[in-house]
């Protein structure tokens, strides 16, 4: 039986990372102070702006937000095969033009870049206008808001920051919960 199933279940591929084995798997903070928002993409706002202008308004540099789906103008994003140059188990490829498209569901992470603007990492699950279904990493700057409002729930990460920093292990900028700075 071993040998049949083997044969129908192929093993998945074990991915190393380059870097130094780190045995915390995952990096956590808690949040003590997380507030709930309830806020909607503006038709034309890009998902960067759409997102980050009011959470900023609001005094949220750190949130996790569920976008529950909508229509979007243009959209592009990337997806993640294998790095040909072997520095990282992955390397986003360049982006892919999606066109008018509707957003099934999405999640994103609003955090501080390595130059302590903000930065907003989405992934998400589309429907192309040719009826494709696709999914990945959104460009959050290109990607256009269309004529209805979008939904989003966001939860506040108060109490420290998600920034990107250099990770050995894997050897690319990660997103990490990191001790709260004095707002910038």
């Amino acid at each position: 039986m071993t040998a049949q199933r083997s044969s129908v279940f192929p093993r998945p591929r074990t991915l190393i990372h380059p870097g130094a084995f780190n045995p915390v798997r995952i990096q956590s903070k808690l949040s003590p102070r997380a507030r709930h928002v309830r806020l909607t993409l503006q038709p034309g706002a890009s998902l960067f702006e759409g997102l980050v202008t009011p959470l900023l308004s609001l005094g949220i540099q750190s949130a996790s937000m569920t976008i529950l789906g909508g229509y979007f103008d243009t959209l592009q994003y990337c997806v993640a095969p294998p790095d040909p140059r072997h520095e990282a188990v992955i390397r986003y490829s360049e982006p892919i033009a999606a066109g008018r498209t509707y957003m099934v569901f999405g999640n994103a992470t609003m955090g501080k870049g390595m130059d302590g603007g903000p930065i907003v990492h989405c992934h998400a699950a589309i429907r192309t206008a040719q009826g494709a279904s696709k999914g990945g990493h959104i460009i959050t700057q290109n990607a256009i808001v269309g004529p209805t409002l979008i939904p989003v729930l966001v939860t506040s990460l108060d109490g420290f920051d998600l920034r990107v920093a250099f990770d050995p292990e894997t050897n690319i900028a990660l997103i990490q919960p990191l001790q709260e700075s004095h707002h910038e």
